[in-house]
């Protein structure tokens, strides 16, 4: 029970940066380019904390994905923040979860990976809920394809650290490294003043569902495992949808609920594993 209040608390904390993101820039209480820089700094502190916290310091996790990682969770931040100026909270959260289970799987090509057949049609029946999502006039383009890129910068965020021994370390120092990187493109997009509401809203996604939910995702993943963290993932979308139907009265239409069916079956039938039909005899 223990476990899956964790998980559940945790699912809640990533459906969150969607509905507060838009929140804060749908409305015009921050811009985007604002939210995003906060909400890094926020994330980095934190994260920067727990390490210390936990590691006595900030010790070098190694160069090995490091560039990608940072490019990555670069490209995330600002393409996030960017697209939910004209995408409401759900289809932006299930926009970006099926670009980035097409972008691992894209990996998998590459890498030489052996890709069941399972996977392809997986993969093949989430980009047709993406293909439905982007079918003309059920969104605006620019919004579609910054959250497009957003899913695809942290699609490779993730197979950057696949192979991070210490993915807590690994994921502050992303984190710190990205600043320099972000702020000053920022600086560059031109700064305008945000309101009381949008910083706090960007402060609480950056240190409290991004920095400490990924902290907190790192603690049980190891618990729940590949396959039951796969399917744990399926219910952010819908987590948000709701999120942003309730909080900022952004109804989903039908055509939403069926690109939703579409990609979470996608990923769960190219993430679970298929059960042995074998049947083992009582003892």
């Amino acid at each position: 029970m223990r476990l899956f209040l964790l998980t559940a608390l945790t699912m809640l904390a990533f459906a969150a940066n969607s509905v507060l993101n838009r929140w804060a820039v749908g409305p015009g209480h921050i811009g985007a380019v604002e939210f995003a820089m906060i909400r890094l700094v926020a994330g980095a502190a934190m994260l920067a904390v727990l390490v210390l916290w936990q590691r006595g310091g900030l010790a070098w996790p190694g160069a090995r994905g490091r560039l990608a990682g940072v490019l990555g969770l670069s490209v995330y931040l600002i393409g996030f923040s960017l697209a939910y100026r004209g995408l409401d909270a759900g289809t932006g959260a299930l926009v970006l979860f099926g670009m980035v289970q097409v972008t691992m799987f894209a990996g998998a090509l590459v890498s030489r990976e052996a890709v069941p057949g399972r996977r392809w049609a997986g993969a093949g029946l989430a980009l047709g809920g993406l293909v439905l999502i982007a079918a003309p006039g059920a969104v605006a383009a620019v919004p579609l394809a910054l959250m497009a890129a957003a899913g695809v910068g942290w699609g490779v965020y993730s197979l950057a650290g696949r192979g991070a021994v210490d993915p807590l370390a690994a994921t502050a120092w992303n984190f710190l490294l990205s600043v320099p990187l972000v702020l000053p493109l920022g600086l560059l997009a031109g700064v305008a003043l945000p309101d009381v509401t949008g910083v706090a809203l960007a402060i609480v996604s950056g240190a409290v569902t991004s920095g400490l939910g990924y902290a907190l995702w790192y603690a049980i993943l190891p618990r729940l495992g590949a396959g039951r963290a796969a399917v744990a993932q399926l219910t952010v979308p819908v987590i948000a949808a709701l999120g942003g139907a309730v909080l900022l009265a952004e109804l989903p239409g039908v055509r939403f609920w069926l690109a939703t069916v579409l990609v979470l079956g996608g990923v769960a039938l190219a993430s679970l594993p298929y059960r042995s039909r074998t049947i083992r005899s009582s003892q």
